[in-house]
């Protein structure tokens, strides 16, 4: 008899700054693997996020992903105790308080409020939730003395820790890092307290330190570029002189605009409205200046899509930036098809229609797994993982076929997967609150998932239902920025 040849491997694990060795074997599946990175690192299989050409799927085929010995993989989580026995009685979740609640249940950790830096907190909690950020971070080791390397190693530390705790952390360096690159940050007030900010002038503020710090020195796209730069390809045609050859630029941009005004209803009509636009400039055949129509379009689909909802605009009459408060809708799934240019359009066409049909089956799946509450076997589990399976490479082969860029969203379709919300009437005031979307271990319907609700040091869970509701109408929470990923099949 011939035995069996082991394919078996090490890899090197890189968890908060340390590194574990871990024996892999290809054949295995992949929660084979992550209990033995459960079993050096701590962290939880539902907690656990995998880095591996993405965030590794538990249905993946490991076989397939090109594993190497040695090979380094970035594992995203926080810890909890490594494996052992009971040591005092059990306690049951009704006899806990909130805190202890949140500890066992594994809900990550919020951040103390400074002294008005919620603008910050909620910031902070979204740009946390993408995975290949945390992987660049993770990478990141700079001798600079900039500024910006010192945002982004703060960074780094704060994103660590928070991976290693359950309790509210206050992100002091962060803040006072971010007070010296941008000292607009450490305004007072007449009474020398510290102004409330704008949550997206640090979002942005941030994004420009990491996109300076982990850029790429062979000049080619950095990791910021890669995983949220979007590209716009603009057509200018003037209006008073339609026999004037139209001219046509690109540009890069890291978020779009939803423009409010008082025809806004929904996030895709607001984001064509900053698309489309009309500007004047000096006519070349007429000599004078003319209007001109700019309709600009998406060459580029990022994996991660940032939007703005321009809510705030500066008001004269009392000097200071006002609230738009109209409502306007958003999805918790985006199709972004109208919003690309006509060659991208026909490229992702045929993926973007399979992927919401997959989106389509995947809820009424978990829609009966709902229902069956209870009921399900080990044989449904290995069912979904054998569809899922199926489903993937369905995809896989489709963008293969059509030579789409793998680093981009091959189909178009996004998922919403964490916001900040403002509540109160002027940027100048009121108060932020960051939300991301909650893993599930089962499959779950996508209008009936679970969200964290950071509003500070305060962590808490709601449903869907609550972060479509804050679309706007009155001084409650209403959508600020929204982050969408791209759907992963």
């Amino acid at each position: 008899m011939t035995a069996e040849r082991s394919h078996k491997m090490r890899v090197n694990i890189k968890h908060s700054g340390k590194t574990h060795p871990v024996e892999v074997d290809p054949s295995k599946s992949v929660s084979v693997f992550k209990d033995a990175i459960y079993q050096v690192t701590g962290v939880p299989s539902d907690r656990m996020k995998v880095m591996i050409k993405g965030v590794l799927k538990d249905d993946a085929d490991l076989s397939k992903l090109g594993l190497k010995p040695d090979q380094s993989i970035t594992v995203i989580g926080t810890s909890g105790p490594l494996p052992s026995a009971p040591t005092q009685q059990i306690t049951f979740l009704e006899d806990m308080d909130q805190d202890a609640v949140a500890l066992a249940e594994g809900n990550p950790p919020g951040l103390v409020n400074l002294g008005q830096t919620c603008y910050l907190n909620s910031t902070l909690q979204a740009l946390k939730t993408i995975p290949q950020l945390n992987v660049a971070l993770d990478g990141f080791s700079s001798s600079s003395s900039s500024p910006e390397s010192k945002v982004t190693n703060s960074l780094k530390n704060l994103f660590s820790g928070l991976n290693q705790t359950a309790d509210p952390v206050p992100p002091f360096s962060v803040l006072s890092n971010l007070r010296l690159m941008a000292p607009q940050f450490a305004e007072t007030d007449n009474a020398g307290r510290y102004s409330q900010q704008d949550a997206d002038e640090a979002w942005t503020q941030l994004l420009s330190a990491l996109k300076l710090s982990l850029g790429s020195s062979s000049g080619t796209d950095g990791p910021i570029d890669k995983m949220m730069g979007l590209e716009l390809t603009s057509k200018l045609q003037c209006a008073e002189a339609p026999e004037e050859p139209a001219t046509t630029s690109k540009e890069r941009q890291l978020k779009l605009q939803c423009n409010i005004s008082i025809n806004t209803n929904f996030l895709v009509s607001g984001i064509l409205d900053s698309l489309n636009q009309q500007i004047e400039k000096t006519s070349s055949s007429l000599g004078r200046m003319a209007v001109y129509n700019s309709e600009s379009r998406l060459s580029r689909l990022p994996q991660n899509l940032v939007v703005h909802m321009v809510r705030f605009y500066w008001r004269r009459d009392i000097q200071k930036k006002a609230k738009i408060m109209r409502k306007v809708k958003y999805p918790l799934q985006l199709d972004t098809l109208d919003l690309a240019t006509e060659e991208v359009r026909s490229q992702i066409q045929p993926v973007n229609s399979a992927v919401k049909q997959i989106l389509k089956e995947r809820d009424d799946r978990a829609k009966i797994i709902k229902r069956n509450a209870g009921k399900a076997t080990s044989d449904d589990a290995t069912k979904e993982v054998d569809i899922r399976r199926e489903e993937r490479k369905k995809i896989e082969d489709l963008v293969k076929e059509k030579g789409i860029d793998g680093e981009t969203n091959v189909s178009g379709m996004y998922e919403l997967y964490a916001m900040v919300t403002h509540k109160g009437a002027s940027a100048d005031s009121g108060h932020y609150i960051g939300w991301t979307r909650k893993e599930s271990e089962v499959p779950v319907a996508s209008s009936e998932e679970e969200w964290y609700k950071f509003d500070d040091d305060k962590v808490s869970v709601v449903t869907a239902d609550k972060i479509l509701s804050m679309d706007g109408g009155g001084e409650d929470s209403v959508a600020y920025i929204l982050l969408y990923r791209a759907v992963n099949i």
